[in-house]
């Protein structure tokens, strides 16, 4: 089991263990949550917000402190836009704030819940690691995985809580929108309500090494970038391919933009440059990167979205509109979750050519039975919501 393959865990993730109250009877059940990983990455960031959105639903009445590791580049004020009450604590969440870990201690004093999202804590590195994670979420109330794939992989490593059930990811769940932003935005770009298609691309491994902040010796990426060159090509001709059919065969435009900042550059040298002429003409390439909330609020003036990313389509099926799911043997199992919401012909499969092959016929769906895409996609969304409020059940019965 790698990092994600066994930790594909959720609502956004795995419900690690339930802290009862002691003394005090409490009217309001406090919970802490454990989330928000790093910020550049707008599926990373919509865990947290979409979890507290599903929370806030279902658990109304609860009081949530958010354990963050990181919530820089705007995220912390979306967050406080959105849910004005929310506590949030960085303290020990990450190396820089490891000396304030007496604050997170202080906390599990008070708090009746504890609530794990999926993410680094679970899934350490060494190899020692599966034996530990084994044990602490056997030790758990219950445990929701993300994916069917991870729950029949924690099943056979031997975990064993009382509850162990398939529960979508907390980013379904991701409501906050931007809608000035996109806006004006869509203004600029010429791009009208329900007339283009998002497409967003991405490399074998995300190369984080080019990031400020996270560089490391070349020695330790060198392989992987070189993985990464070999196979853009490759998996982003399919997708080239269908964004030519779309512009040539439709009245639909495409925006060509990223869920993550190294997508930014990855868009403009194998998709958008790479295009014939008359076809570019009528696709915009994003070039700067945007905060989840305004690209929520552009999915849902779109007519749907197609790509090899992961959380775009999550929020776009949580909020009714139409998300074609591809993916490649690199990336974790939590797309397989497409299989279990009801989506199997809207998932693709980067190494297998027969997917592939179908690809531009499923984009060209979006676009010419936009109707019955929206009808499947609210179908799922149904779906998704009410395992949701399952998932929420199992915390107010282990806090009341």
């Amino acid at each position: 089991m790698n990092r994600r393959h066994f930790c594909a865990t959720s609502i956004a993730g795995s419900l690690i263990s339930a802290i009862r109250a002691s003394a005090n009877d409490q009217k309001k059940p406090r919970i802490l949550l454990r989330s928000s990983w790093q910020t550049i990455n707008i599926g990373d960031i919509a865990h947290s917000p979409g979890l507290l959105a599903i929370l806030e639903k279902h658990l109304p009445e609860a009081e949530v402190t958010l354990w963050a590791s990181n919530v820089d580049r705007g995220v912390k004020e979306m967050l406080l836009r959105r849910f004005p009450r929310l506590k949030i604590t960085t303290a020990g969440g990450n190396r820089r704030t490891w000396g304030r870990i007496g604050e997170i201690h202080e906390l599990f004093k008070e708090i009746d819940f504890f609530l794990h999202g999926s993410g680094p804590w679970l899934s350490l590195p060494e190899e020692r690691a599966d034996e530990r994670i084994v044990s602490l979420l056997s030790q758990s109330q219950f445990t929701f995985f993300r994916d069917s794939m991870s729950l029949e992989v924690a099943r056979f490593k031997g975990v064993s809580c009382p509850v162990m059930e398939f529960g979508p990811d907390g980013a379904f769940g991701f409501d906050i929108l931007n809608e000035k932003k996109a806006h004006q935005f869509l203004k600029d770009n010429q791009l009208e309500n329900k007339k283009f298609l998002c497409m967003i691309p991405r490399y074998r491994k995300t190369p984080e090494w080019e990031l400020p902040g996270r560089e490391k010796p070349e020695s330790e990426w060198k392989h992987l970038h070189l993985r990464n060159q070999e196979m853009a090509e490759k998996d982003l001709k399919p997708y080239r391919e269908a964004i030519t059919s779309l512009v040539r065969q439709t009245s639909m435009k495409v925006l060509i933009c990223p869920e993550d900042m190294t997508q930014i550059k990855l868009g403009k040298k194998f998709v958008y440059d790479r295009l014939p002429k008359d076809v570019q003409k009528r696709v915009v390439w994003k070039s700067e990167y945007w905060l989840t909330d305004e690209a929520l609020s552009t999915y849902l003036q779109s007519a749907g979205l197609f790509g090899l990313e992961q959380h775009s389509p999550i929020m776009c099926i949580g909020n009714g509109i139409p998300a074609l799911l591809g993916r490649f043997r690199e990336q974790t199992t939590k797309g397989f979750m497409w299989k279990d919401i009801g989506l199997s012909d809207w998932y693709f499969d980067s190494d297998s050519k027969f997917e592939m092959e179908r690809l531009t016929a499923a984009v060209l769906e979006l676009a010419n039975d936009s109707q019955g895409c929206i009808k499947r996609a609210k179908k799922a969304q149904n779906y998704v919501n009410s395992l949701n409020q399952k998932c929420i059940g199992q915390v107010r019965r282990n806090i009341t």
